[in-house]
């Protein structure tokens, strides 16, 4: 279940001239009443660049993975994916040794989960990882369920969720928000990637340290990858990698959306 997410303008019809004055009049007030509203393209940090995510429904999809509950620390990242019954997250394979104690706290930000924790309820591992960690398996999906018990509430429905997207270009241009074990906020960086071999792709951001492996890897808003794979994501902040999200992903994708 691939989902790809294309929009095409639509075409607009031609006004007629002696309409064209009262027309273009209402768009300049409309565009004065909304400019408050409207991100500034210019505000953007250049590429290669890490700043702190802004509090937006992308950085609410991405949650800190805690040992235990709040008061454990945490100490990998995780994302909401769509799935059918709205209840998968997606990390890295390595962040998911103890999945009976890890939870999962989405939107997490200074001490607070504002859409409460998520227990692991079932993971979904790579033969290649779970019999020798591979790091071209290191990408695991788990589904959750409320941590207070609860089984009628969909973490999806909360925060949303990013497709998947495999098969992504080489050169691919990435953004990753992920939670160092320092931080108490996601962090956010966007940079082009390129590959180091037909199965791990590279990014340049700095400051993505211990604590961010899971972190989603999005293309276009797509997720197309987690912070891991080669030397566990990284051996230092500035470089960070990921497997290629490939054919034994995606089926792995599936058999998660389909066991909620």
């Amino acid at each position: 279940m691939i989902h790809r997410m294309l929009t095409q303008p639509r075409a607009l019809g031609r006004a007629r001239a002696r309409r064209v004055p009262r027309l273009l009049a209402a768009l300049v007030a409309m565009a004065a009443l909304l400019s408050v509203d409207v991100p500034d393209a210019a505000a953007e940090p250049p590429l290669g660049v890490t700043v702190r995510a802004a509090p937006d429904a992308a950085a609410d999809r991405v949650g800190a993975l805690f040992a235990g509950g709040l008061d454990g620390g945490h100490f990998c990242t995780a994302a909401v994916v769509r799935s059918d019954d709205r209840d998968v997250i997606a990390t890295a394979a390595h962040c998911l040794d103890d999945p009976d104690t890890t939870v999962f706290a989405p939107g997490y930000r200074d001490g607070e989960a504002p859409y409460g924790t998520w227990r692991i309820t079932g993971v979904h591992m790579a033969p290649g990882w779970t019999d020798g960690e591979d790091p071209d398996d290191d990408i695991a999906f788990a589904t959750v369920a409320p941590a207070d018990g609860g089984d009628a509430e969909r973490v999806e429905d909360l925060v949303g969720g990013f497709p998947v997207a495999a098969e992504q270009p080489a050169d691919a241009t990435v953004s990753v928000i992920g939670y160092p074990r320092s931080e108490e906020a996601p962090l956010h960086c966007t940079n082009t990637t390129a590959l180091i071999s037909p199965t791990q792709r590279r990014i340049a951001c700095p400051d993505l340290s211990g604590g961010t492996s899971g972190s989603p890897w999005l293309v276009d808003g797509a997720l197309a990858g987690v912070l891991g794979g080669h030397e566990g994501g990284g051996t230092v902040p500035e470089i960070s990698y990921s497997a290629v999200m490939g054919d034994q992903a995606v089926e792995l994708y599936r058999e998660a959306s389909d066991a909620g």
